[in-house]
């Protein structure tokens, strides 16, 4: 690829965060570690390895200082869709965090010297006596035998690999996706290839709010700040805050199969990504919810059902009680700052949960359960960590905390 960051570039959110001093700074004292556990084990349906999401929320505090410590603060704490507690954190400034965050590492990457090789791609692990021991890696202009003394797998996932994904599940062949091109799993692929196991592949997410015509999600940052969703009838028709595998259902259930996700003018305000949305040419708007309704299509009693809508769940934030949904985060502010904006969604392709398999040392271990010497992956290229379903936010989090345990074995192990 042309450019560092993958799929995290396109990271909208923020990272998932236990007990960090941006939560005790706000008066957030109920996110804690063992909740962020059993969130992440419920939304992920009680499939992942324990093991791997109990390291990953206890490190995730120090993640978040060491995010800090090298000019990327996260302090602004909101909640996501699918968790019980305030753990996502963002950018003071409501940037995408993906993008934030990439430039931050990256810069912390050239400052202590590392090559990059760009428009290069990995074809082959290297192994001596059945450890890692380097890669071979194409351009256009050389070929590469790379010598090391240990390996990190960080390649991402298979969510733009449509034939891998398909071979798993067939409905998914012709699904949008809002993978970057790179995402073809030649991480996992290249691992296998030397005895690497694997979990988890059949498992792969759906988002429900993605921009069908150029496959652009859309943040849930903007149903944590109050955003909802309805159907082609003017209704609600879930908990939109739910896990994203539940709307994303809900939603293919709707008339059409589709969903419009509303917010306002004061989430645009704080929200840099909605500008993002509103310049791409995603929305429809207006000063009233009459005139939105009549920018989205709808007409007649869809309309009226509209306006009810937006009143009712207006009032429902009033009173901080979802009657109709039990809705139970994202209330902390209405929809009643002209204007009001619409975007026309649907679920598409996100995550891809299985991959590699791993310790809580971040080695990549083998079809009998045994360590491969020298090599070690983090973030979406492995599997484990998210189970059936992964929380908007624990991404980021994943892909640090696995990221600097990696980083940190595989260094000493090239030591020894």
């Amino acid at each position: 690829m042309p450019i560092v960051g993958g799929n995290s570039l396109k990271a909208t959110g923020g990272m998932n965060a236990a007990d960090t001093q941006y939560q005790a700074d706000l008066g957030i004292t109920d996110s804690g570690v063992q909740e962020f556990i059993e969130d992440t084990i419920n939304g992920g349906h009680g499939i992942n390895d324990r093991s791997l999401v109990t390291v990953m929320a206890e490190q995730s505090s120090d993640a978040i200082d060491w995010l800090t410590s090298i000019g990327a603060p996260l302090p602004k704490v909101a909640a996501t869709g699918g968790t019980t507690h305030k753990y996502l954190h963002e950018p003071e400034d409501g940037s995408a965090v993906g993008s934030y965050l990439v430039e931050k590492l990256n810069a912390q990457a050239e400052k202590l010297g590392v090559q990059i090789l760009l428009n290069t791609k990995a074809t082959e692990i290297l192994t001596n006596d059945g450890a890692a021991c380097g890669i071979k890696a194409e351009s256009t202009e050389h070929d590469y035998t790379i010598n090391a003394k240990s390996v990190i797998i960080a390649a991402g996932g298979f969510g733009a690999n449509f034939e891998l994904m398909a071979s798993f599940n067939p409905a998914l062949a012709n699904a949008v996706t809002t993978n970057h091109a790179g995402a073809t799993g030649d991480g996992i692929l290249m691992a296998e290839a030397i005895g690497a196991d694997t979990v988890d592949m059949d498992q792969i997410q759906l988002h429900p709010t993605v921009y069908q015509e150029t496959g652009m999600l859309v943040s849930e940052s903007v149903r944590s700040m109050g955003g909802i969703l309805v159907n082609a009838e003017g209704k609600r028709f879930c908990n939109d805050m739910s896990t994203r595998d539940a709307v994303s259902n809900a939603e293919l259930e709707q008339p059409g199969a589709y969903a419009y996700i509303i917010f306002d003018q004061r989430i645009v305000d704080d929200l840099k990504s909605c500008q993002k949305y509103i310049s791409n040419g995603l929305t429809v708007s207006s000063d009233s919810y009459e005139g939105l309704a009549k920018e989205m299509g709808l007409t007649g009693d869809a309309a009226a059902n509209f306006v009810e809508t937006m009143n009712t769940w207006n009032a429902s934030v009033a009173a901080g009680e979802d009657a109709e949904f039990g809705r139970n985060n994202g209330m902390d502010g209405d929809l009643s700052t002209a204007p009001y904006y619409a975007i026309k969604i649907a679920p598409g392709i996100h995550h891809t949960m299985g991959g590699l398999k791993i310790n809580t040392d971040a080695q990549v271990l083998d079809t009998d359960g045994s360590i491969i010497p020298g090599l070690y992956a983090a973030g979406e290229t492995t599997g484990g960590v998210h189970g059936g379903n992964r929380i908007g936010g624990n991404a980021v989090c994943d892909f640090v905390v696995f990221g600097r345990i990696a980083g940190s074995n595989a260094s000493a192990y090239a030591a020894e």
